[in-house]
């Protein structure tokens, strides 16, 4: 039997060469790029996490805390992260193949240095968007300033090219932690200074948590970095290296600018001029517009107060929560900000802390002088008003330290003066409901008054 043997086609082969990756994708990819965003996100990720409490619930707070530790962290990280890619072909002995490469400098530049940037600018961008997610549930007012995001992403940028063109020009092994030293010094000296130079720094920009940026400045700040980052490129990889001039010009005018406009740049942001009020109480409680979702939970803080003080006459029309002095008819609401000091995500994390502190803006006791906060009577019926409008436990636990140490040292004065605290304020407490409201509507027609014989006596 005959048997026939096929024979598999040999394969043809396509006339035209099998198309090899852009160097670009290849750096993109396979080089130390990825490495370099990796850094910058988890380095910022974890100064932002460290610090969420002070953040968490202001758009503005965010974007301000966002903004410096990129600056003042990233800037420095992206700086040596194009530092060490632009000494890559001195460490690997490549340097002369390089040179005899078909693309010209600036091409091979480019090629090198923007996957890094590229990187950089991401790792920023995730940080940035995971830290505008986190604010969302709790901030209750206003809007992030999306403007200042490309403008941060191009000062990280540019400061991996200027840090790109260092490496190509030292050769040194130490010079990207060198660098990103020197860059860290750079950014945060001219904080220090009171001229408009500092705005110069990105890190200056604290005043992001209380003001809005005019329209410009993001562009201005991004000219400044940008400029400066082209012209030591061009400097550097250009073959005609006089193009530099252009953008080392553009740098100067928007320094120049930005110098000169300073503190201006900012504008108020037209939510803290503006307060909104539960009128349900008395006094009204009023919080900063900017924290209107706190205001339910502020009036249930101060809901035992108002109540102990209903029927009770001569007090301040409202609470308030503007910038400067409260006018006559209002007191101070306690502060809400910082962040992380009474308000954590949206929470008052110590109310009863919160009510003594209101009750005491409605006394005598913040009063500021000297001889009503002097004399002794004066002073003791302040603070019995104020912890019988809202018993502090940990004022309570003090004066019970205070007394162990006075029977242990044998002050005799100082247990007086307990002994006499205690019985005031269980008189007050043991007056009928209608005598104590006659008792405190002349006691609060004398608290803004500093002549302490003015004050009832308890």
């Amino acid at each position: 039997m005959n048997t026939t043997t096929l024979k598999r086609p040999s394969p043809t082969r396509s006339p035209f060469p099998a198309r090899a990756g852009h160097p670009l994708c290849t750096e993109l990819l396979h080089s130390f790029a990825p490495w370099a965003g990796v850094a910058v996100l988890f380095t910022l990720m974890v100064a932002m996490g460290s610090k969420s409490a002070q953040w968490q619930g202001s758009w503005g707070e965010t974007q301000s805390e966002l903004h410096i530790l990129s600056a003042l962290l990233g800037g420095p990280l992206a700086a040596a992260a194009g530092c060490w890619q632009g000494g890559r072909e001195r460490r690997r002995h490549t340097a002369e193949l390089r040179a005899t490469a078909a693309r010209g400098p600036l091409a091979q530049f480019l090629v090198a240095s923007l996957p890094v940037a590229a990187w950089v600018s991401a790792g920023y961008v995730s940080t940035a968007v995971g830290a505008l997610l986190a604010t969302w549930p709790y901030a209750s007012a206003g809007r992030p300033v999306l403007s200042a995001l490309p403008a941060d992403a191009a000062f990280l940028v540019a400061f991996t090219l200027v840090g790109h063109v260092v490496g190509r020009l030292v050769a040194w092994r130490p010079a990207p932690p060198v660098l990103a030293g020197c860059a860290y010094v750079a950014l945060a000296v001219p904080t220090y200074q009171t001229s408009g130079v500092r705005h110069l720094s990105p890190v200056a920009a604290e005043s992001m948590s209380l003001s809005l940026p005019v329209w410009w400045q993001p562009l201005a700040m991004t000219a400044w970095t940008g400029g400066l980052a082209v012209a030591a490129v061009l400097a550097y990889a250009a073959r005609r290296r006089y193009t530099a001039l252009l953008p080392l010009a553009a740098a100067t005018a928007a320094a120049m600018l930005v110098a000169q406009t300073g503190d201006a740049m900012w504008r108020d942001d037209p939510l803290f001029e503006r307060q909104v009020c539960d009128t349900s109480l008395r006094p009204n409680i009023c919080v900063n517009a900017m924290y209107r979702g706190l205001l339910p939970k502020v009036s249930a803080a101060l809901s035992d107060v108002t109540g102990r003080l209903e029927g009770v006459e001569n007090l301040p029309v409202r609470f308030e929560d503007l910038p400067g002095e409260p006018k006559p008819d209002e007191a101070q609401l306690p502060i809400l900000t910082p962040l992380g000091w009474y308000v954590v995500r949206g929470e008052l994390i110590n109310p009863q802390q919160y009510a003594w502190e209101a009750a005491a803006a409605l006394t005598g006791i913040s009063v500021q002088c000297e001889a009503r906060g002097n004399d002794e009577r004066a002073h003791r019926v302040d603070n019995t008003v104020t912890d019988w409008l809202s018993p502090n436990p940990v004022r309570e636990d003090m004066d019970e330290h205070s007394e162990r140490q006075a029977r242990k040292g044998g002050d005799e004065k100082e247990l007086a003066r307990i002994k006499a605290d205690k019985k005031a304020l269980a008189h007050l407490t043991s007056m009928s409901d209608e005598g104590r409201r006659d008792w405190l509507t002349g006691y609060f027609a004398t608290v803004d008054s500093c002549d302490p014989s003015k004050v009832p006596t308890l």
